[in-house]
């Protein structure tokens, strides 16, 4: 029976990927979009790994557009073949990655739309900003509101909120 269970565990082990051993390079199908830039795709058909698109920053799910990036996300890709170039891995242990379907880069034309920004904190890619700078000029997708908040700005804001809320419950406990 050990043997039996010893041989099941080596042949699961041998059997999957981990995203370490991926190539910087590899064909996957887009299975669930998180936002406008979080994918899960399908590796081998036996194995989810989650991709944060790479030189992007989409608006979060609780934020205006939000919602409208997730859905230009999900019809652009959701359910197709896609080529994943890795660039990275972030510190949640999701592959970034700059993502293809045939020539189209999924990411700036998310960026091209109008549903994200450069994401210069990570990115010094001129071509991004160039796209970002057209999609402002034509006013497309959130840059509709000249009110619109970037993401990371978002994420400090709604982090500070959380910070006063529990100081003012721990306050109200003493």
């Amino acid at each position: 029976m050990k043997r039996i269970i010893f041989l099941v565990i080596g042949l699961f082990c041998c059997c999957s990927v981990s995203a370490q051993e991926l190539s910087n390079e590899f064909y996957a199908r887009v299975v669930g979009i998180s936002d406008g830039d979080t994918f899960k795709v399908l590796y081998q058909e036996n194995q989810e790994i989650k991709i944060r698109l790479g030189h992007i920053d989409a608006p979060e799910m609780g934020q205006p557009f939000g919602k409208s990036a997730k859905k230009f996300a999900s019809d652009l890709c959701f359910g197709k073949e896609v080529k994943i170039v890795r660039q990275s891995k972030d510190r949640y242990q999701r592959i970034i990655a700059e993502v293809f379907i045939g020539k189209t880069n999924v990411n700036k034309e998310i960026v091209r739309a109008g549903y994200a920004w450069h994401f210069k904190k990570y990115s010094s890619d001129k071509e991004y900003e160039k796209i970002e700078n057209e999609a402002r000029e034509n006013k497309r997708g959130l840059w509709q509101d000249k009110t619109s908040i970037a993401p990371w700005a978002w994420r400090d804001i709604k982090k500070t909120k959380k910070s006063t809320k529990k100081v003012l419950l721990f306050d109200c406990v003493l």
